[in-house]
């Protein structure tokens, strides 16, 4: 089995990546769906963000109301932090499950998507990473008409991550992103090539 990651900042297209990866073989886990998983009703990371920030942050069925959490933590960079301490060891245990019942299918390519893949320092535990990147006014523009955000929630969305060009450094495969849905599923073509090679 092959452990890839899959990375880049946000509205790069990492989740298109994603689906075309699937589409040619590639087994997905997907750290998002885990972060959701992770704080569903009556899981402890819930319990505890509730702890720290109050049950504002509660919808009326119980649920994470996301978006006033992302009000909170986006604007500011310890309260960013103190969520990622809640929440990090609970996906990255819940990615430990996927990825040991992969192996046991015999699963060739396992692609972990990680957002954060870089500021977390986990790019050692793969043996390939495919960075996903846009340039920022493509990625802008994307976050304010596919999510509604306004453009200064979504610059704030933006910065708050590890900027683009220190990544493209240490990835092993780079997929741009700025052209055409022809020009992607080619690169991802040469990339699963090269996988599968390795597989």
């Amino acid at each position: 089995m092959i452990p890839v990651g899959l990375t880049g900042n946000i509205a790069s297209g990492k989740s298109t990546v994603a689906e075309l990866l699937a589409a040619r073989g590639a087994t997905i886990i997907d750290a998002d769906v885990l972060a959701r998983r992770a704080v569903e009703p009556g899981s402890p990371a819930l319990r505890a963000i509730v702890g720290r920030w109050g049950n504002g942050l509660l919808s009326g069925d119980g649920t994470l109301d996301r978006a006033a959490l992302r009000r909170i933590v986006f604007e500011n960079p310890a309260e960013l932090e103190a969520l990622n301490v809640i929440v990090h060891p609970e996906v990255r245990r819940l990615r430990d499950e996927e990825v040991a019942a992969a192996r046991a299918r015999g699963d060739r390519v396992v692609v972990c998507d990680i957002p954060l893949l870089y500021e977390q320092a986990m790019e050692h535990e793969f043996i390939r990473v495919i960075l996903v990147d846009a340039p920022q006014d493509v990625r802008l523009e994307r976050l304010m008409r596919d999510r509604g955000l306004s453009r200064d929630d979504a610059m704030l969305m933006i910065v708050a991550q590890m900027p683009a060009e220190l990544k493209r450094a240490r990835a092993d495969f780079i997929v741009d992103n700025d052209g055409t849905r022809e020009a992607l599923e080619e690169r991802v073509n040469e990339v699963w090539r090269s996988l599968e090679r390795m597989a």
